[in-house]
């Protein structure tokens, strides 16, 4: 992913403003498989430049507190966190090699700018996929 080494070269020493759109919310198995909700949002930009094309987030109370739904365009401040990604199990005919990677963490000041700003989006026609409705 050549855009994420914009975020490589912003550092992680102290937190950005971006500004993104929901795409969808979703589940994810967490410690002992309990389920963590999660939301991705797509085309994150700082300052008018992309800088990940999609970028998956655990959900916080800060980002219930915002009330999102797909299709939302978003401003948020957040820190820059690397980390490791592919598979480290030990299973032979899996091969994907372990690499670092960058990502988003601890979203604050989350504010929405435009309400259904994308409404093409996959998930904006669905009512029940709001975290209202978690």
């Amino acid at each position: 992913m050549k855009v994420r080494k914009l975020l490589k070269s912003m550092g992680t020493d102290k937190r950005y403003t971006f500004t993104a759109i929901v795409e969808k919310f979703s589940l994810k198995n967490g410690f002992r498989n309990l389920p963590l909700r999660t939301i991705l949002l797509t085309n994150v930009k700082h300052e008018e430049k992309l800088v990940a094309d999609h970028v998956w987030l655990t959900c916080g109370r800060r980002i219930y507190s915002a009330i999102l739904i797909p299709g939302d365009l978003i401003q948020f401040d957040a820190r820059i966190k690397e980390y490791e990604k592919g598979y480290k199990g030990r299973r032979e005919d899996v091969y994907k090699p372990i690499s670092r990677d960058y990502c988003l963490s601890y979203p604050t000041k989350i504010k929405v700018l435009i309400r259904g700003f994308k409404k093409e989006s996959k998930e904006y026609e669905r009512k029940n996929n709001s975290l209202t409705k978690f």
